[in-house]
């Protein structure tokens, strides 16, 4: 089993941290990316301060910080984004009270809603139902399954999805994450580096690390084999739940930005990959490949039971229940916690 101490650093210890080592000002300007105008009428009568801490995960997000979607669409409001290399880090910002909003994997919100952190924070949204874009990767080409890796090293960042998913996949396969392999925390920017020296024979990560990796590895697993196992992971938004309840204008804008920006990827993939391409340093070719390995839902659909009005909450529940039992938290919460920690308002509002 997982030792307890180990993955609890990845929150208590984190959350205690005075400095943000994770975060890095994005340098965007209050105007926003390309100037684009608002899609629908802009409310001028918005004028909260927003922290917004983003990841550079090909998804809507991204799509909706470059285009400055919410600066145009809130014309008075003040916004911050701020980059941030992992779930694992954002749980560390809103436990600094440092963010307002912020894109985390499934494993670490639940991480932050459970014991010891028990943060008030909500989801919110589902930006993306992680598949072959989290994976697996091998350097030795002998190694065809999981089980080849015994006695290796394997790199993935604590308390991630990719965690989450390795640890269940390991769990399938039999094998002690403990005794038949070394695991070592690794934020996904620093993989490369490590993978060239030969420090690491393997990496659970996401893109662009995971594409610099197969350059000179290849797959074993991804995210998309243990969503079949019945084990799906999410990269989901998130939000203080005071600052929810103080900015209820200011959410319902969000969310029908992000809304907008899922509608891009579906009906013009070309034009938001130029978005993706800027902000991961890559082409819109690649970029548009890179959308092949998430799922994204329209906010109707994030909405209904099957989401974030039901199944969401009982997918936490069991997420909770095996990151206990591997020690990534102090206790499991009633599974009352973890539906209030659901809100499908946002995305409701962005349907209507």
């Amino acid at each position: 089993m997982f030792t307890r101490s180990t993955l609890l650093a990845t929150g208590t210890v984190a959350v205690l941290a005075l400095g943000l080592s994770g975060c890095v000002d994005s340098n965007r300007s209050a105007s926003g990316g390309t100037g684009t105008k608002c899609p629908w009428k802009p409310d001028s009568s918005v004028t909260t301060s927003a922290r917004i801490a983003y990841q550079k995960i090909p998804n809507a997000d991204l799509v909706v910080k470059d285009r400055g979607i919410l600066e145009a669409c809130m014309p008075k409001a003040t916004i911050k984004w701020s980059n941030f290399a992992s779930g694992g880090d954002v749980v560390q910002a809103y436990g600094a009270k440092s963010v307002d909003l912020g894109l985390m994997g499934s494993s670490p919100a639940t991480i932050a809603m459970s014991k010891p952190l028990n943060l008030p924070v909500s989801v919110i949204w589902i930006h993306d139902i992680i598949g072959d874009a989290e994976s697996l990767v091998a350097r030795d080409p002998s190694v065809k399954k999981l089980t080849d890796l015994k006695g290796k090293t394997i790199a993935v960042p604590f308390g991630s999805t990719s965690h989450f998913s390795l640890l269940q996949a390991l769990q399938d396969a039999g094998m002690d994450p403990d005794k038949d392999v070394k695991l070592i925390n690794l934020e996904p920017e620093k993989m490369p580096s490590a993978w060239q020296g030969k420090q690491i024979d393997a990496a659970w990560v996401w893109n662009p690390s995971l594409a610099t990796l197969l350059k000179s590895g290849h797959l074993v697993l991804s995210s998309a084999d243990t969503a079949k196992a019945g084990k799906p992971t999410y990269d989901l938004g998130t939000a203080r739940n005071d600052f929810m309840k103080a900015n209820p204008a200011f959410m319902k804008q969000w969310a029908k930005a992000e809304d907008w920006g899922v509608k891009q990827i579906e009906d013009k993939p070309s034009t938001a990959a130029e978005s993706i391409a800027v902000e991961l340093g890559v082409s819109t070719k690649q970029a548009v490949a890179l959308f092949k390995g998430y799922s994204y839902l329209p906010a109707a659909q994030q909405a209904d039971a099957q989401h974030l009005g039901g199944k969401m909450a009982k997918d936490l529940l069991s997420t909770a229940k095996f990151l206990y039992a591997q020690g990534g938290i102090a206790a499991v919460a009633p599974a009352s916690v973890y539906a209030a920690g659901v809100d499908a308002g946002p995305a409701k509002s962005a349907s209507q």
